[in-house]
């Protein structure tokens, strides 16, 4: 399912019209987004819980030449799953 797919079903489901539809699903989105900028994770009941990762600076290889390249540190999203969630089948 991609983003609009995911915004017709919410349309469908609630009687929304669509704009009013991405408008919320762009809501939620912005709002986890600024809430893992600011360090913070987004726990959904049920769901699962939004966080953000720091990966520390290291030292890799260019695999085109085999010469050494430095990565910096990075921030990145990373999503835990619910139990409930994890016992889907």
């Amino acid at each position: 399912m991609n983003k609009t797919e995911l915004i017709k079903s919410i349309s469908d489901s609630t009687g929304l019209k669509n704009t009013e539809a991405t408008r919320i699903v762009d809501a939620v989105f912005d709002t986890i987004t600024a809430s893992l900028k600011r360090g913070e994770q987004v726990a959904i009941s049920g769901f699962g819980t939004f966080v953000a990762k720091t990966r520390a600076a290291r030292e890799g290889r260019n695999p085109s030449t085999g010469n050494p390249i430095h990565i910096p540190a990075r921030t990145s999203a990373a999503f835990k799953p619910a139990t409930a969630m994890k016992d889907l089948k």
